[in-house]
């Protein structure tokens, strides 16, 4: 147990960014999987607008890194453009 009173603060803290974390991290793998197996583009097309804001957001808030959503982005565009063409 911690011994100080903003060590007991950090330990609360910290639980809830590492749920926040999990629970951000597994909706995006969740659209990415949705993503992979997405058959027909007007579905592609929603599905990709959810996972961008997803993962832009996972940016801003420093759970991925700005280039591993850039990456993300970039595979889950493909998938897309495959559908549409």
């Amino acid at each position: 147990m911690p011994q100080h009173k903003s060590c007991e603060k950090r330990v609360r803290t910290n639980e809830k960014r590492a749920l926040a974390n999990r629970r951000a991290m597994s909706e995006i793998r969740t659209l990415t999987r949705k993503m992979q197996g997405v058959t027909g583009a007007d579905e592609g097309k929603k599905i990709f607008h959810d996972l961008s804001s997803k993962l832009d957001k996972a940016a801003r808030k420093n759970r991925l890194h700005a280039n591993q959503v850039a990456r993300r982005k970039s595979r889950a565009q493909k998938i897309l453009n495959k559908l549409e063409g």
